[in-house]
């Protein structure tokens, strides 16, 4: 699901966020309580903290579940804006810290004791779940989080745009920098990579053939078809042929959707607004191959539900994430599929759900089931930052891709000693 759809910022601030608690130390008590809700429950109090999703009903929904749980009253923080993640960060060192709170997988949070081991929970489920999505949170045996939606992300294009300028679909990087040309008109520009590329950082490295961190935990991102890549993206970024400082970023439908470029990256959750506005006219297809060794990929975003392991409440807190997210079917679909599109973790459920079964939202599921890569829970916020700063250098300021990477290698290695040692 989108960020805030009226602020102009990167859903990948809060995509990527991952502080950690190393980082937590830092902040200041949180400030003010944005959307507070309650629940209808008796006995325990739990609170639980979710970002401002963009998709209208989200928050009624969220606090809808949470009224009908009746064995606590659940309130519900509603943070707006852009400081999701410090808000949460700063609330976690508080007594007012929350008990359950939406996140990404993240291996320091774990090492941290931050967050609660939930397998007892999952378990007898366990094969009911997307394996990937179990593989993600998965820590030494033990799953920590319960992912409660995938988001694959990928190319939307107007079929009518690409006929008229007689554009293939890309399959390749420089397919793409080629019909980005061909696509931009005086009122068009070809393609829409999000405000600042970042958007696109991992899926460029998945594209590349490569990984972000490999199996023996050490750097996968830094190949020659990697620096292919950017090298490449600085040639679109210089073309005049790519939008830049849209009013909205990658994971608003409003580029596309109002003739500002023919191409846009984005996520499957914008999908339904964008075929209300667009109909027929509306195909994706997943990013392009970069070099001899790549292949076209789909990023898998996605957001799961944690408990806090140093709150006071650690059981009734789980059993309401058992509740919700586990049993609540029906809930689970609800969230998945009437607020923007994404695919349910839980296999039962993606068959079950009537909206993804044909059509635009079914070829979504096929690219994702065919290309999609799920985020490594080691690469952290610091690792993440430092790769866009890859993307800074060398695309933005034409810096050489071999010195960025070089620069980046030396941060990430940090952040791979204190965790693995």
């Amino acid at each position: 699901m989108s960020a805030l759809s009226n602020n102009n910022w990167s859903r990948r601030s809060i995509f990527r966020a991952a502080a950690g608690m190393a980082a937590a130390g830092t902040l200041a008590a949180c400030g003010s309580n944005n959307g507070r809700g309650g629940g209808s429950g008796s006995g325990e109090q739990l609170t639980q903290y979710f970002h401002a999703y963009g998709e209208a009903g989200t928050e009624q929904a969220i606090k809808r579940y949470a009224a009908a749980y009746k064995k606590a009253n659940v309130s519900t923080n509603w943070i707006t804006g852009n400081n999701f993640e410090s808000a949460l960060f700063a609330a976690l060192l508080t007594s007012k810290a929350p008990d359950v709170f939406e996140f990404h997988p993240q291996l320091q949070m774990v090492k941290s004791g931050q967050v609660a081991d939930l397998s007892d929970i999952i378990d007898p489920v366990k094969d009911d779940f997307n394996p990937a999505d179990i593989k993600s949170h998965t820590v030494d045996g033990k799953i920590y989080g319960v992912r409660m939606i995938d988001d694959p992300q990928f190319f939307y294009y107007r079929k009518s745009m690409l006929e008229k300028a007689k554009v293939d679909v890309p399959t390749t990087l420089e397919e793409l920098v080629e019909a980005a040309a061909k696509l931009t008109t005086n009122k068009v520009k070809g393609v829409f990579l999000g405000n600042d590329f970042t958007a696109i950082q991992n899926v460029l490295i998945f594209s590349a053939g490569a990984e972000t961190i490999d199996a023996n935990n050490k750097i996968g991102y830094h190949t020659d078809g990697v620096v292919e890549g950017l090298k490449q993206l600085r040639k679109l970024f210089t073309s005049g042929n790519v939008l830049l400082d849209a009013p909205t970023d990658f994971w608003d439908p409003s580029s596309l959707n109002q003739g500002l470029c023919a191409i846009q990256w984005g996520g499957m959750w914008s999908m339904p607004a964008m075929q209300k506005a667009l109909g027929d006219d509306l195909g994706i297809f997943p990013f392009p191959k970069i070099g001899s060794s790549g292949k076209q990929s789909v990023y898998n975003g996605g957001w799961s539900m944690f408990v806090n392991a140093k709150g006071k409440n650690v059981d009734a807190a789980k059993e309401y994430v058992k509740w919700l997210w586990i049993d609540q079917k029906k809930y689970q679909e609800d969230w998945a599929t009437s607020y923007g599109f994404h695919i349910p973790p839980r296999t039962s459920i993606a068959a079950s759900a009537t909206k993804l079964k044909s059509g635009l939202p079914a070829e979504g599921v096929k690219l994702f089931t065919d290309y999609g890569h799920f985020d490594n829970i080691s690469y952290d916020q610091t690792m993440q930052t430092a790769f866009g700063e890859v993307l800074a250098s060398s695309v933005r300021k034409n810096g050489n891709p071999e010195a960025a990477l070089d620069t980046c290698d030396k941060k990430v290695n940090v952040e791979l000693k204190k965790l693995f040692g």
